[in-house]
């Protein structure tokens, strides 16, 4: 086991190579169903369990995002759940939100503990509302027809098969654009039509990119949910938009991180081996997500949204505290 035990010189974690890929593909595979690349959860792990507490940990973590989210961005693609307009609509936002919140850091918000209060504030409405529709009493309209839908085709395969399996989605539940413009964007997915007003996305996805561009935190933890909660749109369609949006932020905070570091002499460059060890164990937790997305209910997705969301939006809040 020695000869698999490594010290990375850049960050000087000290760890088992064998440990950052299958962190990573775990961690990856499940958040990925919903649209959220797992960095937030990455974090934490680097600095209490790898005690990798530099700058540089933030930019690792975009590092890991470059590497990991294409595979599951491929998957949403091919298999037609990729909502291009809400794509567009979010990167549209984030990238200039990116730039507005790095210079906000750097200028004005040096301690971020006040304004993660509110983001965790607001994170934890998000979460409770998640977890509230997933009792069943906060679903409505077309996001409750397709679990109906969904419950329906499984129970009908499973009594038409000799064995049991969960049926997934039909091969006809895919995204078709109905319509686009400056006042709102209106799809269909499974029978079911779903639209959103075009400004408050776009708003919304530049909040978001000020915010991933002030704290480090991904974008898709907060888009993800919010267009779930907030929006109704189903899960299915909202989780490729969400990493791609976090895939291209993540590349911008790179090279933020690499080119203009947050304070003078201290080193805020990713750790790119250990970065590319965690983006490998991503890249096949997301491909592997992503697939098997479109075998889960709805419900079991919001689920796990909430119960990540609150996750995160109590750390948000204890660290106020502390």
């Amino acid at each position: 086991m020695e000869l698999f035990y490594f010290i990375f010189p850049v960050s000087g974690v000290q760890t088992y190579l064998f440990i950052p890929p299958l962190v990573a593909f775990v961690l990856s595979f499940f958040t990925s169903m919903g649209g959220v690349s797992g960095a937030f959860l990455l974090l934490p792990f680097q600095m209490s369990y790898l005690h990798y507490t530099s700058p540089g940990v933030s930019s690792t973590n975009f590092l890991y995002n470059v590497v990991a989210i294409p595979s599951g961005v491929y998957q949403y693609i091919k298999d037609g759940r990729m909502a291009w307009p809400l794509t567009m609509i979010v990167i549209a936002g984030t990238l200039p939100g990116v730039f507005l919140g790095y210079y906000l850091r750097i200028m004005y918000l040096p301690d971020p503990r006040a304004f993660k209060m509110f983001v965790g504030c607001v994170l934890l409405y998000i979460g409770v509302r998640l977890l509230y529709e997933f009792s069943g009493r906060g679903s409505a309209g077309q996001s409750k027809a397709l679990e109906e839908k969904f419950r329906q085709r499984t129970a009908q395969l499973r009594q038409t098969q000799q064995f049991r399996v969960a049926s997934g989605l039909p091969s006809e539940a895919v995204v078709r654009t109905r319509s686009v413009s400056l006042r709102k964007v209106e799809y269909e997915f499974w029978g079911e039509i779903f639209s959103f007003s075009t400004p408050a996305m776009f708003i919304l996805a530049l909040i978001v990119g000020v915010i991933g561009g002030t704290y480090g935190i991904g974008g898709g933890a907060i888009i993800a949910p919010f267009c779930v909660a907030i929006f109704k749109l189903p899960v299915y369609t909202v989780a490729g938009a969400a990493l791609m949006g976090t895939f291209l932020t993540s590349i911008v905070g790179i090279v933020f991180y690499t080119l203009v570091p947050i304070k003078d002499g201290i080193a805020t460059s990713p750790d790119w081996l250990l970065g590319f060890l965690f983006g490998i164990g991503g890249f096949g937790g997301m491909y592997l997500g992503a697939r098997v997305q479109k075998y889960m209910p709805q419900k079991f997705i919001k689920l796990l949204l909430g119960v990540l969301i609150v996750y995160v939006s109590s750390n948000y809040i204890i660290q106020f505290f502390r």
